[in-house]
C-alpha cells in the first residue's frame, strides 16, 4: 500500500484522461472541409526581380534524402501502427487521430508502468481471481504497452509478442464460455439436487409414516401372541392337571383290582 501511496504522490503516475496503460502521442487534428476548391488555381505572388528573370530557368531544390535513423524510426512507426492500430474519434465535423508512441523506453519507464498498474487495479477495484473484465482489461492495455517498448528495440520480437497477444485473446473467450457453461451445468446440477431432495424429503416421510404403521401393526401382532401364549400356557396346565388327576385315578383303580385279583386268587382254608 505505501508502493501505491508513493507512486499516487509522483506526478510520473498521473492517470491520463483515456485511462490507458499504452503510450500514445499526441492527438492529431484533422479538419473535415465540405467546401469544394476552386477550378482556377491561387495566384502566385512574385517580386520585381523575379518578374524580370523570367526568361532565364530556375532549378528547384535537391531533394533532402531521408537519412538511416529516419528511415528506421518510420519503420518502426509503420510497424507500431500495424501492431497498434491509432485510436481515431470525431468531434462534430473534426477528426483526431492519436498513433502509438514510437519513443524508446528505459528502466525508468518499466517500474512506473508496473506501479501505475497497481494503482489502477486497486482504483477500479479490479478483483484478484476468477473472470473480471476490469482486470483483464488493464493487463492487456499493460500487455500492449510492452509490445511497443519491445517492438521500437527489435521489429521482430514484436511481431512474435503481438501474435501470442492474438492467440491470448481467442484463447480466453473459449475459458470464459467452458466457465460460464460449466456453472451453468452446475447450476443445473445443483437445481436437480434441490428437486431430488424435495422428493427424497418426502419419500422420508412416507417411509417414517410406514415405519410407524408397521410398528403399530407388530405392537398388536405381539400383543396377540402374548395373549395366545398365555391361553396355551393355561390349556396345558389344565391338561397336564386333567392328565395327572387321569393317572392318579387309574392308580387308584389299578391297585383296586390287583387287590381284588389277589384275594380271589388266594385260596380260603
Amino acid at each position: 500500500m505505501s508502493r501505491l501511496l508513493g507512486a499516487g504522490q509522483n506526478s510520473n503516475y498521473q492517470i491520463e484522461k483515456d485511462e490507458s496503460l499504452l503510450k500514445y502521442d499526441h492527438p492529431v487534428l484533422i479538419r473535415k472541409s465540405t467546401d469544394r476548391k476552386s477550378p482556377k488555381g491561387r495566384p502566385l505572388k512574385v517580386s520585381p526581380q523575379q518578374v524580370g528573370e523570367q526568361s532565364t530557368p530556375v532549378p528547384p531544390p535537391p531533394k533532402s534524402k531521408p537519412t538511416s535513423t529516419d528511415t528506421t524510426k518510420q519503420e518502426a512507426q509503420e510497424i507500431l501502427n500495424a501492431i497498434l492500430p491509432p485510436r481515431e474519434w470525431t468531434e462534430g465535423t473534426q477528426l483526431w487521430v492519436q498513433k502509438v508512441s514510437s519513443a524508446p523506453c528505459t528502466r525508468t519507464d518499466v517500474i512506473d508502468l508496473e506501479e501505475l498498474l497497481d494503482i489502477k487495479l486497486y482504483q477500479r477495484q479490479a478483483r484478484q481471481t476468477g473472470i473480471c473484465p476490469v482486470r483483464r482489461e488493464l493487463y492487456s492495455q499493460c500487455f500492449d504497452e510492452l509490445i511497443r517498448q519491445v517492438t521500437i528495440r527489435c521489429a521482430e520480437s514484436g511481431r512474435l509478442l503481438s501474435r501470442v497477444r492474438d492467440e491470448i485473446q481467442m484463447t480466453i473467450p473459449v475459458c470464459q464460455t467452458l466457465y460460464e457453461s460449466g456453472v451453468a451445468f452446475g447450476m443445473r446440477k445443483a437445481l436437480q439436487s434441490e428437486q431430488g431432495k424435495v422428493d427424497m424429503e418426502k419419500k422420508i416421510t412416507d417411509l417414517d409414516d410406514e415405519k410407524l404403521e408397521l410398528k403399530k401393526q407388530l405392537n398388536e401382532l405381539k400383543s396377540q401372541c402374548d395373549a395366545i401364549e398365555k391361553q396355551d400356557t393355561e390349556s396345558g396346565q389344565i391338561e397336564e392337571k386333567t392328565h395327572e388327576e387321569e393317572i392318579q385315578f387309574l392308580k387308584r383303580s389299578n391297585l383296586q383290582l390287583k387287590t381284588q385279583l389277589q384275594m380271589i386268587l388266594t385260596p380260603k382254608k
